[in-house]
């Protein structure tokens, strides 16, 4: 069961996933029923952007290009926020997602993360390696 949000206030599609990191975003709206128009029957749209030169280590500018991409509706869908739950008057953490532990597969940069990768700069007659970020709004703070 997923909970959504409405695309727009006047809009009845809602969206279910909107997965940054996978470029996906999954919607749902009731339309007429092709076989009978008096009924509405439940349409969902899944929408898949596929990166163009995405890296197989985003964070290595360097890596080779990344070819496959893999998307698991179920692990789109899982939502691993903790929530609040009362429990005999108690309130307790619960996680709504189960596997929150394997990392997620990340075929574009997340906008909220702050991602980095080693450069050379020649310092004094020294090359050091250093890093450098390829998300700059969230490596740093105003």
């Amino acid at each position: 069961v997923l909970a959504g949000y409405p695309v727009s206030p006047k809009d009845e599609e809602f969206v279910l996933v909107n997965n940054k990191c996978q470029c996906v975003t999954v919607t749902s709206k009731f339309v007429p029923s092709q076989e009978n128009p008096e009924e509405e029957v439940l349409e969902r749209n899944i929408r898949i952007i596929v990166p163009l030169k995405a890296r197989e280590n985003i964070s290595d500018p360097l890596s080779p290009l990344r070819t496959t991409f893999v998307y698991r509706l179920s692990e789109l869908c899982k939502n691993c926020e903790p929530v609040e739950i009362d429990l005999g008057g108690a309130i307790h953490q619960a996680q709504q997602g189960n596997s929150c532990e394997d990392p997620q597969t990340c075929y574009t940069y997340d906008r909220d993360v702050c991602y980095s990768s080693p450069v050379p700069l020649l310092y004094h007659g020294e090359v050091k390696q250093v890093p450098a970020a390829l998300t700059p709004a969230s490596c740093f703070s105003e």
